[in-house]
């Protein structure tokens, strides 16, 4: 079987933005689909602990190259990126696969690069027919799904959260480390991190990960208390339009949209959003939709598998209540 590399980033964990032992949802989805495609090979950038390669192991990965070089926290993503390219290359991979964040798309394009690959991003599934890879892409703002091929010797697919159900391998497997120190152009190491600032732990899971969204937009007039509860109670990450985040109700990382963040979760709820165009496409290829709007004509019952006429501050409390009841 062809070697399938996925990018495993670990750089920042020891701040407090994940747990050193685990993997992320979002890798564990790409290791499953890695598994599909062929030999999942893990490329990890920071420490790998022994609870990490034994988290690797029972995603089936037997294979895996690590470094932990000062190059790959200190700057920005070109020096990873290098990284990875270099053990696609050591590794003989036919694919490689990177998650769809900002991040993982701008990976992905200097990946692409530095090894003459083309580059698949918005992926939510993979086929793999007479040795043939194939990649199920959402495009025009999730309105269709269109089938992609490289036509090159690999294949760079960046693939979004919550398009597999994550499963441990059948045969799960030793995972050996094999450091690996890769070679950085000074083109790469132009723009240095001068500082870093935690982001807030608010208990509740990253927006671009999360299986269940709650989003709130310029109805909630600056209340996003509502919001904020019925995402507890559903262990849901939280966002917002950009009328909201624009208004300071709320910060810009929480944006859902053309111009923020694209989400494909289980369940998005949307409250108090229109539904204009720029915010269907960061959300639209979501599995079910549910929106809550005092307007009826509001396009986004357009999109909605579930629509609720009706005062969001009415409507989200009772339901709030209902889900506790339930619960207790």
């Amino acid at each position: 079987m062809s070697a399938v590399v996925v990018f495993i980033d670990q750089t920042d964990v020891s701040g407090g933005a994940g747990d050193a032992d685990a993997l992320s949802k979002s890798n564990q989805e790409l290791l499953t689909l890695a598994r599909l495609a062929g030999e999942p090979v893990a490329a990890v950038a920071g420490e790998v602990s022994d609870g990490l390669a034994a988290a690797l192991g029972e995603a089936g990965v037997a294979r895996v190259f690590a470094s932990n070089q000062e190059e790959l926290t200190s700057y920005l993503v070109a020096p990873k990126a290098d990284f990875l390219a270099q053990v696609a290359t050591a590794a003989g991979a036919s694919t490689v696969l990177v998650g769809n964040n900002s991040e993982g798309k701008e990976i992905a394009a200097r990946v692409g690069i530095a090894l003459d690959a083309g580059v698949i991003s918005d992926a939510v599934g993979l086929t793999v027919a007479d040795g043939v890879l194939s990649v199920q892409k959402s495009v025009l703002a999730g309105e269709y799904t269109v089938e992609a091929s490289a036509t090159t010797a690999i294949a760079v697919v960046a693939v979004k959260s919550n398009s597999v159900h994550a499963e441990p391998a059948a045969a799960p497997a030793t995972a050996a480390v094999e450091p690996f120190t890769a070679e950085f152009g000074p083109a790469s190491l132009g723009a240095r991190i001068v500082e870093r600032t935690p982001k807030p732990d608010t208990g509740r899971p990253e927006l671009g990960d999360a299986r269940i969204v709650v989003a709130g937009g310029r109805g909630v007039d600056g209340n996003f208390g509502p919001v904020e509860e019925l995402a507890d109670v559903l262990g849901a990450a939280i966002g917002a339009s950009r009328a909201a985040t624009d208004a300071g109700w709320i910060e810009h990382s929480a944006q859902v949209g053309q111009t923020g963040k694209t989400v494909s979760p289980q369940l998005y709820i949307s409250v108090g959003i229109s539904g204009a165009i720029q915010q269907k496409a960061g959300m639209q290829t979501s599995k079910v939709i549910v929106a809550v709007n005092k307007d009826a004509e509001s396009p986004v019952f357009e999109i909605a598998d579930f629509g609720i006429v009706g005062d969001l501050f009415e409507v989200l409390p009772q339901a709030t209540a209902e889900i506790r009841r339930r619960r207790a």
